[in-house]
């Protein structure tokens, strides 16, 4: 059995039957950053009417900084104190609402904990080489410099099972377009 066999075997055991059946009416968008959270997100709002609370804006009205500002001044662990925060803050909105949740909150316990508890968890999947894609160019994302192939194909690898750990569903990302993404969430939560 070949790596992405055996890797695609096992997340078939995160798949769940979607719904909010005891869960709040609160999608909260997760995935690495290039898989589409805040076009998504924004145009999950724009269909249902719901408020849309992405990580980053969050992150910027709370403490005044963008997450590439965090992370030059506070450092890589500050700025995972800070977009846990900001995660907490979205999960603490009324439902309905859709949350945006920072790519890096998925890598404490507490946050992963955190997101299983009440909303329904949609992981929006890419490749390393889709997501490298979507994400080289934006100026806010902290990570890029330098060697973003293989950053990219390490925190895939080390997040999939953590994302795949609280999803309620799978949405892969690849080849298609932010509409049929979106319609594919809307009909399975309907």
């Amino acid at each position: 059995m070949n790596v992405l066999h055996a890797r695609h075997r096992s997340l078939e055991r995160y798949e769940r039957r979607p719904g909010f059946a005891g869960k709040d009416r609160r999608v909260v968008l997760v995935g690495m950053m290039g898989s589409g959270k805040t076009t998504i997100g924004r145009l999950l709002s724009a269909r249902t009417g719901w408020p849309y609370l992405d990580n980053d804006e969050l992150l910027a009205r709370r403490s005044g900084k963008t997450a590439r500002a965090h992370l030059t001044s506070v450092g890589e662990a500050g700025l995972r104190r800070a977009e846990s925060d900001a995660l907490h803050l979205g999960l603490e909105c009324a439902p309905p609402c859709i949350v945006g949740a920072a790519a890096g909150t998925i890598l404490d316990e507490e946050n992963r904990r955190a997101l299983r508890e009440g909303s329904l968890v949609v992981w929006l999947r890419g490749s390393a080489a889709t997501l490298r894609r979507h994400a080289v160019g934006a100026a806010h994302r902290p990570w890029l410099e330098g060697a973003a192939e293989q950053w990219f194909e390490a925190a895939v690898e080390e997040r999939d099972p953590l994302y795949g750990e609280v999803a309620d569903l799978i949405v892969q990302t690849d080849g298609r377009t932010p509409d049929e993404i979106t319609d594919q969430i809307l009909a399975a939560v309907a």
